[in-house]
């Protein structure tokens, strides 16, 4: 049944307003309990969920359980947000930097291969695989996981925004060892902040569970016997997840038909690319619609288009900047031909909310079509 969004909204505040009632607004309570529910009948056995604050600290708490630690390598797709790598250095392990391949913009498994076979040559085998399924696009999860499985390198799919998304039928984030997803702002369902950690088996959700919440021994008093972490889902934002759970696949199929909506409107725009899974086997959830722009077909650059979007008041944004070109990660090795960077430099991507209106599309619409007929 399709909710209002005036229902959606009393569900919301329901779930919330049932967490203080009962005096259950910190780490624990209902709401934590059905959100983990719905999210496990979701994933499917044998998945297991632990709630957490943030994908970033899920992807920490993946690491740890992957005994990486200082000066451990850790393969990392380049072109993602920063979260993805920085839990590498919060546990001083060394993050090897992989480009991308240009079909699904995620990492290319021949460089990846390329990178383990030189790494092992040097003397040292990374402990672990970290891929990105960038804009909810899925990675060629086939290939990745051959290549995981042929050196035994444990892979961390960060599906922070492939929420819905699957390659060959299998959700995004259950490939391997451990998948995280995010439920920040601007993801497809949100609790305003926090993320989720996919693990196999019950014995790595309950250390998870363990190391979110300070590491606390079982006590009748405080005993810590291992380095633990403030990284628990309250149960107040859990209720707005359990809400946001009842719309989950009305908001996937309002990205899709953002992507309909712009590929459409580019089909006979020569020299701008709507990024597109490469065939069936890919099902993306397009959490964010994004084009490339080849400047010297349209007349004019990325930059140049998101500066006269603006004056509209649309907003838009680049592509990632790969994270081997940022200052913080300069100095770890990369592997690749700068597919990534091509990217970056001619990529935008555009507002694909689920809540734009009609209007709102007849708007941008128009906007773009009239700045591109004066070029």
């Amino acid at each position: 049944m399709k909710l209002s969004e005036a229902q959606k909204a009393i569900n919301e505040l329901t779930y919330v307003k049932e967490a203080i009632k009962n005096n259950e607004i910190s780490n624990y309570g209902n709401n934590l309990n059905i959100f983990k529910q719905q999210l496990e009948t979701y994933f499917s056995k044998p998945n297991k969920i632990v709630l957490t604050n943030s994908g970033t600290a899920a992807i920490h708490l993946a690491l740890i359980q992957l005994g990486i630690n200082e000066n451990d390598e850790v393969l990392c797709q380049s072109f993602t947000f920063s979260a993805s790598a920085n839990p590498i250095c919060y546990q001083k392990a060394i993050p090897i930097f992989i480009d991308s391949e240009p079909e699904t913009w995620n990492i290319c498994p021949a460089h990846l291969e390329r990178a383990i076979d030189n790494r092992l040559k040097l003397g040292h085998k990374p402990k672990a695989i970290i891929v990105v399924h960038s804009y909810g696009m899925p990675a060629k999860m086939d290939e990745i996981v051959k290549i995981s499985e042929k050196y035994s390198i444990p892979i961390i799919e960060d599906a922070a925004g492939a929420f819905g998304s699957t390659f060959n039928n299998k959700h995004c984030g259950t490939f391997d060892e451990f998948g995280v997803i995010s439920f920040n702002g601007n993801k497809i369902i949100t609790t305003s902040g926090g993320g989720a950690l996919i693990c196999k088996m019950e014995e790595q959700q309950h250390r998870a569970n363990v190391l979110a919440t300070q590491a606390k021994a079982n006590k009748p008093y405080y005993h810590h016997e291992e380095l633990g972490y403030n990284y628990s889902m309250s149960n107040i934002v859990a209720g707005i997840g359990r809400a946001q759970m009842e719309v989950l696949d009305e908001r996937i199929l309002s990205r899709r038909e953002m992507h309909k909506f712009y590929t459409e409107t580019f089909k006979n725009i020569e020299g701008i690319t709507v990024f597109k899974e490469p065939n069936n086997s890919f099902y993306s959830n397009h959490w964010l619609t994004c084009i490339l722009i080849d400047s010297e077909k349209t007349g004019f650059t990325n930059e140049a288009f998101k500066k006269e979007l603006e004056k509209h008041h649309i907003e838009t944004r680049f592509l990632w900047k790969p994270l081997h070109l940022q200052p913080v990660f300069s100095n770890y090795p990369y592997y690749g031909n700068a597919i990534s960077e091509q990217l970056f430099k001619s990529g935008l991507c555009l507002p694909s909310g689920s809540n734009l209106s009609n209007k709102d599309k007849d708007y941008i619409k128009s906007v773009i079509i009239d700045f591109i007929s004066k070029k």
